[in-house]
């Protein structure tokens, strides 16, 4: 096998090294899979991706050119690849479950951080400020929260919430009987729930399933959480319902235009997207990194996962794990 990683960190050699054998050739480049950079892929073939690589039509013509065989997604999502575009030409594999626990656990720690503020009060006492003004939360026990997908993920989170004592609504085009909730239409959760998380992937159909119309219909005062993909979300519609105060606090680990600054140390730089620039200084939004699949599990099982993928792809010419 010769593989290309991309958009690679130094905890993807760390975690990928011990499953493959020496008679692999990797290489590891920090650039992010696009046009300017498809070059670096001549001679492997295999192509490794993650979320904010660029695999669009004019990418996999020149993969294939290359003699890749295969496009290896290191994670759940496949809205950065064309498929169409690849049908017929390329493969393309995916790592459907990670650690679903992961992502489910931290949507409820960016939660809990909201509601109870622990964010603000961890920065007051480090200065001796020991004052509750302005720290004032409230009970998840009681409150209802509608899930927006629920595969492995969003059932795994429903199941976090009712251990609070919430009552969980969802909407799913695909209801799983074998989950305690109770469905509904997206209507309903708009307009009854004082909390709505996002699980599902990012389609034609739910991009921008939370735009200006769906956030006047919410109830005042609603918490929306999203650690699935950033362009569920408007983001300047968010900041609209922020500032006019229909919406009560957001708990972001995507963006939708984050390609260009999540996974890097902007620190030093001027941030041109003024939009989240806004969104950072309002005190009941809380963003972090993408990083809600970020434990040694995860990472451990995205490695094994994607390795096995590949080495099936490569001697079957399928897997099990195939985005058709």
């Amino acid at each position: 096998m010769k593989i290309a990683f991309f958009d690679s960190k130094a905890y993807d050699e760390e975690f990928f090294s011990p499953y493959l054998d020496k008679n692999t050739k990797m290489k590891f480049f920090e650039t992010k899979l696009n046009e300017d950079t498809v070059s670096l892929a001549n001679g492997y073939n295999v192509v490794c991706v993650f979320v904010n690589d660029d695999v669009n039509a004019a990418v996999i013509d020149k993969l294939c050119e290359y003699g890749v065989k295969l496009i290896a997604l290191r994670c759940a999502g496949y809205n950065n690849v064309d498929l169409k575009h690849a049908s017929g030409k390329i493969g393309v594999v995916r790592v459907p479950a990670y650690s679903p626990y992961a992502v489910a656990e931290h949507t409820m720690a960016l939660l809990l951080t909201m509601v109870r503020n622990t964010h603000k009060a961890y920065v007051r006492t480090k200065s001796f400020n020991f004052s509750l003004s302005g720290l004032l939360g409230f009970d998840l026990y009681g409150k209802k929260i509608g899930i927006i997908g629920t595969g492995k993920i969003g059932g795994i989170f429903g199941g976090i919430c009712k251990g609070f004592g919430m009552k969980v609504l969802a909407y799913d085009k695909f209801p799983n009987g074998a989950l305690d909730f109770e469905y509904t239409s997206l209507d309903r959760i708009f307009d009854e729930c004082d909390i709505i998380s996002l699980h599902c992937p990012l389609t034609e159909e739910t991009y921008h399933l939370i735009d200006k119309q769906s956030i006047n219909s919410m109830k005042k005062g609603v918490i929306i959480v999203n650690t699935s993909r950033g362009a569920l979300i408007n983001a300047e519609s968010l900041l609209e319902g922020i500032k006019s105060k229909k919406i009560g606090g957001a708990c972001l680990d995507v963006y939708e235009e984050e390609s260009e600054l999540f996974f890097e140390d902007n620190s030093d730089l001027i941030v041109n997207d003024d939009t989240l620039a806004l969104l950072m200084t309002m005190p009941n939004v809380l963003v972090t990194s993408h990083q809600a699949f970020f434990t040694k599990e995860a990472l451990s099982n995205i490695a094994e996962t994607t390795v096995q993928n590949i080495k099936e792809y490569l001697e079957n010419g399928s897997c099990i794990n195939e985005v058709q």
